[in-house]
């Protein structure tokens, strides 16, 4: 592939950011102005806006002009997602948390600029500054070099990206749909948990669990997993319905030895996030040992009452995840401490309802392995692509 290797200022026209003194907005207009909070890979955001008025819009806009097209670029808080801006999109602006790169057409097409910026992304990411919010300067941005062949060649690479990312997003959307298929089957056979409808027995976690408890109020040594150290697990490790222990620490005998006599997670419990993100429950279902850190809490229950996957939906649905966030206290240190948990209600059908449910949970997980194995392998053809060509 014949390329040069070219600077972001010569690749665009101009290179812009948003917004340095936001106007407060008003009641819901059809001018928005969005931040990086918008800005996803390949998709803007419009939840959650900041209104503004038409006077306010123009005035902001007169820098930016955002246009079919152009490249935006989070430069602030969770730098380095890009997107394209798309015809028919609403009217927009931006805060200065995003950058907007105008690329000259005859040099560089947008989404291969997209995709090129994504691939410098540890790039990015290293060379933000900041304590409360990272960001990175335009000026550094400017500096960004990327090897651009030509036109050709670029829409030959950007479509082969394309169809594969866009397996990508099915796979992922296929993803939620079970989710939802779930959580509608949930409401189906137990009805709305706020009003409880069927008129289940009310009971709480508390009267539920014969076991409450929280790990180790103090962090632990990393000593690796290749030194044979067991998985400590923290909030950040229960993953979309998982247990991932792929970020997790790793502790010496000796630590895990002492981190379960205070409390220890096996398989059938219920895990329970208590701080930080609070108020998500995962059921143990597999068998490797492992211990908690103090933000999560270890729920053991009589299983002739409660079948572990509903006790889970229960716990992750509206009716208790709302009481968890009422319960939590702290701003900075969200915490939702175990007397507390011990209050949030909950409802016991019959058993034989519960079981059911259960299968229900059973087969649907099977489809999903299917869908997310696919999604697996699309993500590493993506990544390989990645590195092909800009790695």
């Amino acid at each position: 592939m014949q390329s040069r290797r070219m600077k972001i200022k010569d690749i665009c026209r101009t290179i812009t950011d948003g917004s340095h003194n936001p106007p407060q907005g008003v009641g819901k207009s059809e001018y928005m102005m969005l931040s990086s909070k918008n800005i996803f890979d390949d998709e803007i955001t419009f939840n959650e806006p900041r209104y503004l008025s038409q006077e306010e819009f123009f005035r902001e806009n007169k820098r930016t002009m955002i246009s079919e097209g152009d490249v935006l670029l989070t430069i602030v808080g969770t730098v380095g997602r890009s997107a394209v801006v798309n015809k028919n999109m609403s009217p927009f602006t931006l805060q200065r948390s995003v950058a907007v790169l105008h690329p000259k057409n005859d040099i560089c097409d947008s989404r291969f600029l997209m995709y090129a910026l994504r691939g410098k992304r540890s790039y990015i990411e290293n060379r933000a500054k900041g304590v409360a919010q990272k960001g990175i300067y335009l000026g550094e941005v400017s500096e960004i070099d990327i090897n651009v062949p030509d036109i050709i060649e670029q829409q030959v690479i950007v479509e082969k990206l394309d169809k594969v990312f866009n397996i990508i997003k099915l796979r992922k959307k296929e993803l939620e749909q079970f989710e939802n298929l779930m959580k509608g089957r949930f409401v189906e056979m137990f009805g709305d948990q706020s009003t409880n409808p069927r008129g289940w027995n009310e009971t709480t976690i508390g009267d539920e669990c014969f076991y409450i408890k929280d790990g180790p109020h103090k962090s632990l040594t990393d000593i690796g997993k290749k030194n044979g150290g067991y998985p400590f697990i923290s909030v950040r490790n229960i993953v979309n319905g998982h247990i991932d222990f792929s970020t997790a620490k790793y502790i010496s005998n000796e630590d895990y030895a002492d981190a379960i006599k205070k409390c220890h997670p096996e398989k059938g419990d219920m895990l329970y996030s208590k701080g930080g993100t609070t108020g998500i429950a995962k059921l143990i279902d597999i068998d490797e040992e492992f211990a908690n850190w103090v933000h999560v809490a270890v729920l053991k229950f009589d299983k002739s009452r409660l079948n572990g996957v509903f006790f889970e939906n229960m716990l992750n649905g509206t009716y208790c995840y709302e009481q968890s966030q009422r319960l939590t206290k702290g701003i900075a240190n969200r915490d939702l401490v175990l007397s507390a948990m011990a209050q949030i209600k909950i409802y016991c059908p019959p058993m034989e309802l519960q079981n059911q449910f259960a299968d229900f949970v059973k087969q649907v997980n099977k489809s999903k392995v299917a869908v997310q194995k696919a999604r697996d392998e699309a993500q590493l053809l993506f990544d390989s692509l990645m590195q092909e060509y800009f790695g």
